[in-house]
């Protein structure tokens, strides 16, 4: 064996730096405690409001996305906070004010005081989802950078799985939503310890210009690809908001949400998995393409079927559209954007992300409370077909054009 051929493999390995590095776990583990401590209350708050505040369908649904709104309104302000300013002091801020307002919820005695808390809750939740999301891109090497961003959000669908399933439990044990805010409480705590362990670094900050524009808040080469996944996330939160009820008023399914949840991030996870490995490989518009199509068919099987098995059917292919579909878009905003404005991107799509699922969840309640559930989810349908659409028809060319790596 010639000299040449003995230092491929080392050659190889040193293209392929670690990317579980120590601050790569921590913030990784900590998304991991925000996202759990969120979907702790997600499924079980429509029930919540209506067992404790004998409030309808159109209530709870504006109740619910007042938390939307604030997250919705402070994202484009926090990509431009993450960086003109050191990243951690912003992380450690937001995070704080995250887990904080959790024991306002145990405080609340009122519907008006509950909406004031669960409004305010969505600001710092927000500002932290874009904070230790950009500082995931920082820790993570540009060879793997990807890759990364794939791996980091099993850390959201692992919450999504086992967080439901917990809360249902919890809650079948105790009969008590004062011990779900607790639980949500100490998690949150948790994550927010774990970040102020992170050794991030110097970098040279930003420093904002004399006028500030408004691509300083919303990065304006990536407006098709808002648009897009806006649509996307709509279905999502009409689905996501009336799942408990639907299942329970309409398939007698009463411990389902869980279960349904934890399908759902099984399959979000084994796509990441897959897709993981295509996105290393520069493969983001395949993996866009296959998880918004894929998704699409399980919008259709849930607003179609109306059986358990299209319950929980959907659940499977609508996260494995999603897992590859999600990380795919991430890529892509992060792809258009400069070095100088990862938070700027980062914060569009997730305020893209928002406008969909906040708009999702306000409309979805009047068309259930009005037209009933099965027109919520055939227009959650349609939007993701009109999604679908847009990508096919401008979405993707326009990102192959203007990627800047």
């Amino acid at each position: 064996m010639s000299a040449s051929d003995q230092e491929t493999p080392r050659r190889t390995a040193e293209a392929l730096p670690p990317l579980w590095t120590g601050n790569y776990l921590k913030v990784w583990t900590a998304n991991f405690m925000m996202y759990f401590s969120f979907m702790l209350l997600m499924p079980l708050l429509p029930l919540y409001l209506s067992d404790t505040f004998q409030v309808d369908k159109h209530v709870i649904g504006l109740v619910l996305s007042g938390y939307t709104i604030t997250a919705l309104l402070i994202r484009p302000f926090s990509g431009f906070l993450v960086d003109s300013f050191p990243r951690k002091t912003v992380l450690l801020a937001c995070y704080f004010l995250f887990f904080a307002l959790f024991a306002g919820y145990l405080a609340a005695g009122t519907l008006l005081l509950f909406t004031v808390v669960r409004t305010l809750h969505g600001a710092p939740f927000g500002a932290a989802t874009v904070s230790n999301s950009t500082v995931a891109i920082d820790v993570s090497d540009p060879a793997r950078r990807a890759e990364g961003i794939g791996y980091y959000g099993l850390s959201n669908n692992l919450a999504m799985a086992l967080a439901p399933t917990t809360a249902v439990w919890l809650y079948g044990i105790t009969q008590n939503y004062r011990m779900l805010f607790l639980t949500a409480l100490i998690c949150a705590a948790v994550g927010f310890a774990i970040d102020c362990t992170l050794r991030l670094p110097q970098r040279q900050l930003l420093r904002p210009a004399r006028k500030i524009a408004l691509d300083r808040f919303f990065l304006l080469a990536g407006w098709r690809e808002g648009i897009t996944l806006g649509c996307f996330s709509f279905a999502y939160g009409i689905l996501s908001t009336y799942l408990a009820i639907y299942g329970k008023e309409e398939l007698d399914i009463t411990g389902g949400t869980g279960l349904f949840f934890m399908i759902l991030a099984i399959g979000l996870m084994t796509s990441r998995i897959v897709g993981g490995r295509a996105l290393r490989k520069g493969l983001v518009v395949r993996n866009a393409s296959a998880g918004v199509l894929i998704s699409l068919c399980g919008y259709l099987l849930f607003a179609a079927v109306h059986s358990p098995v299209g319950y929980y059917g959907a659940a499977l292919i609508i996260g494995l559209g999603n897992g590859h579909m999600y990380p795919a878009f991430q890529t892509m905003f992060i792809n258009l954007a400069p070095n100088s404005q990862r938070g700027t991107a980062n914060s569009t799509l997730l305020t893209s992300w928002d406008i969909g699922l906040g708009i999702g969840v306000l409309l979805g309640g009047s068309l259930a409370e009005f037209f009933g559930y099965h027109t919520a989810f055939w227009m959650a349908w349609m939007v993701h077909l009109a999604g679908v659409a847009l990508f096919f028809a401008c979405t993707r060319r326009h990102f192959v054009r203007h990627r800047l790596r």
